[in-house]
């Protein structure tokens, strides 16, 4: 009899048992209808993303009229460190709201350079393209492509010089509100070493 009764009571249990996994997923399928149940998302969708810079503005501070001292390396990537100076003006004028604008350069050394140099914004890549050309050559160049990062600017492109590839780098620093400086470089070595050839030092004519 005895052993009856613990039959009875395994039955009952298992049964009990039974009964709890089945209303487990029920329980949970009756709580998604509950007001106020959310599920919570994955970890991944609910990261922000890295904001990105909006540099439309960058060449703000440049508008408007500057005194031009140059420095050019006479023979760049022959060995020779022979400068020649030169002193102009610098004219920047803003197109499109700030999101191009327009450097024309004139100076006067051992000969006389007439330039401009056409800078675009792209909106999509959040990058600044350099478009350089002389009164001598008449076309413009290889577009020279980069951004600012901490008040400084880098820009970069590859170019034929002289039948050789080289690595270009043009660089905007230290930026103030009356006086700003411009180096370009020449690499042959895919920017492991840099060789200068034109420095420039802008200071404001304020009229």
């Amino acid at each position: 009899m005895i052993r009856g009764f613990l039959g009875s009571l395994l039955v009952v249990a298992a049964i009990a048992a039974l009964a709890q996994d089945k209303s487990a997923p029920a329980a949970a399928t009756d709580a998604k209808h509950r007001p106020g149940f959310q599920t919570a998302p994955p970890a991944s969708s609910t990261a922000r993303p890295a904001s990105v810079r909006d540099g439309q503005h960058d060449f703000d501070w440049e508008f408007g009229n500057w005194h031009t001292h140059l420095w050019r390396l006479k023979q760049p990537l022959s060995g020779s460190n022979e400068w020649v100076e030169y002193d102009g003006t610098t004219v920047v004028r803003k197109i499109w709201e700030g999101r191009a604008n327009m450097v024309e350069l004139e100076v006067d050394g051992p000969t006389h350079i007439e330039a401009l140099n056409l800078r675009l914004y792209n909106p999509e890549t959040h990058k600044w393209s350099l478009n350089f050309a002389s009164s001598k050559g008449g076309t413009l160049g290889t577009p020279t492509v980069g951004e600012f990062k901490n008040g400084r600017g880098e820009f970069f492109d590859q170019e034929d010089f002289n039948g050789r590839t080289v690595l270009v780098r043009f660089i905007i620093s230290d930026i103030k509100t009356e006086s700003c400086k411009f180096e370009q470089s020449f690499s042959t070595d895919g920017g492991k070493t840099w060789e200068a050839n034109w420095i420039a030092i802008d200071t404001r004519v304020n009229k």
